[in-house]
């Protein structure tokens, strides 16, 4: 089940928001475990069961990692260990195990079997979450969460589960344990539940469209206008995808009184690669820079110990989101990029104009989902040729055709993946206060809209839930 079909936005959303404000407070954490568990295996009823057991254990081993954290260090940091290793032994075997069977098949004496596992939905986020919670409880930034309810809450709470924002547990532990859901918050929930899914259908999708027509288009007779078109709209594309899906995440949460982290801060603005991860899947990067890159030593101790640290995050980064080598490529690729940007080119870059440096930025990015987009590494590399006319011409005629019709739809996107709209919505409304009804009367629309296009046009998942 997805936030954008019909079954959840008419039936299971309206359900749960009856019941949850049916029962009294004290059960409501209840009702949203059961209903977390309910919309997981809707689509994956075989890995409930192991979404249970991945959080059960790490309950569990808590109250040894609690007890042993000030008496004796080394008994907590055994138990933080084993906590830890079930976590991502859960994450390899569904994730990596396979990949690393291929690989290891070609050395002489590994003939290891492939077992074709279907990979959980999610669990990559979930486990995320559960590990936070770990090492924050082993170095005392967390208290231990007794309630066995309220920890399974907060690693498969449905608005959050399948593809984040990675909430840290200390970041909603309050609100665990209570909240006060009001109007005003459910009100404001319901209106980023509507941004985000007018981002997902009414953008997301169509340039979804676009990106897979350049796609078969490349395919069928390479040229730099199919090449280009394939880059562009997968940029957007999953711009749009991936951070409307966030925005009806956090909007979600708010209904239920929770405030989740932001995930996207309009990172097709940004001017500089850097600049780019900090607004970019935000809670990714953020989690990475605690519970790694900090801990390894930071920005201190040195440049080598730096590049060290950068290309151990880098490298994680890109296997996170896949186990394949076109992902390791891309965290490669961001980490020269990044390294080039910190120790090399950093005086260049300051003295360029900022439209500049913002063009130079969303290339480089626009280049590396290509990387993100496409595992057959030799189809990568032909369409970087297309890209700047190597071994194929400008494009047939219904590459322009194509070109012509979902241009206004690409203007559009660029405009909405800027703060414009949103400082132009909120001057109007600040400068008339009677236009205050637009909110509503916004929300109605791109929520009837967005209907429509559902009903018309097949399931599209989000992008994300392949990680």
């Amino acid at each position: 089940m997805v936030f954008s079909s019909l079954v959840f936005l008419y039936a299971f959303l309206p359900l749960v928001l009856l019941v949850y404000y049916l029962v009294p407070r004290r059960f409501r954490n209840l009702v949203l475990l059961v209903f977390s568990l309910l919309f997981y295996g809707w689509g994956e009823p075989k890995y409930v069961l192991l979404m249970v057991f991945s959080f059960s254990a790490a309950y569990a081993f808590g109250f040894s990692i609690a007890k042993y954290r000030v008496e004796n260090p080394r008994r907590a940091r055994f138990w933080t260990l084993l906590s830890v290793s079930v976590s991502l032994l859960s994450l390899f075997f569904f994730k990596y195990y396979d990949f690393t069977a291929a690989n290891l098949s070609h050395l002489p004496f590994w003939n290891l079997p492939l077992l074709g596992l279907r990979l959980p939905i999610g669990i990559s986020f979930y486990t995320f979450q559960i590990l936070s919670y770990t090492l924050d409880l082993y170095r005392g930034n967390a208290e231990l969460q007794r309630n066995y309810v309220r920890f399974g809450t907060y690693v498969s709470l449905f608005p959050q589960l399948i593809a984040g924002p990675i909430v840290r547990y200390r970041e909603i532990a309050a609100e665990l344990q209570e909240r006060r859901e009001t109007v005003s918050d459910f009100a404001a929930g319901v209106e980023r539940f509507c941004i985000g899914l007018s981002k997902k259908v009414l953008l997301g999708d169509p340039l979804a469209s676009g990106y897979l027509y350049f796609r078969e288009s490349l395919a069928r007779s390479p040229s730099a206008l199919a090449a280009w078109g394939q880059v562009i709209f997968y940029a957007f594309h999953l711009y749009f995808d991936f951070s409307g899906y966030s925005d009806m995440a956090i909007g979600l949460g708010r209904m239920f009184g929770f405030r989740f982290p932001e995930n996207f801060n309009y990172p097709y603005i940004a001017t500089s690669i850097s600049d780019f991860w900090r607004r970019w899947h935000i809670t990714l990067s953020s989690w990475f820079r605690e519970y790694v890159y900090i801990p390894l030593g930071g920005n201190r101790k040195g440049k080598w110990r730096q590049v060290r640290n950068l290309a151990i995050v880098w490298l994680l980064t890109g296997f996170w989101h896949g186990a394949d080598w076109n992902f390791l490529l891309w965290g490669v690729y961001f980490l020269v990029l990044l390294l080039l940007e910190r120790f090399l080119l950093k005086d260049v870059l300051d003295i360029l104009p900022r439209f500049l440096r913002r063009f130079l930025t969303v290339f480089a990015v626009f280049l590396g989902f290509l990387l993100f987009s496409e595992q057959n590494l030799a189809v990568v590399w032909q369409t970087l040729g297309c890209l700047f006319g190597v071994n194929c011409g400008l494009g047939d005629a219904l590459d322009f055709y194509h070109w012509k019709t979902l241009f206004p739809l690409l203007l559009i996107a660029a405009f909405c993946a800027t703060p414009l709209p949103k400082r132009i919505f909120s001057a109007v409304l600040k400068r008339k206060k009677r236009f205050g009804v637009l909110r509503p009367a916004f929300c109605a629309f791109v929520l009837l809209l967005s209907t429509a296009f559902l009903v018309a046009r097949s399931f599209s998942p989000f992008e994300y839930f392949q990680f």
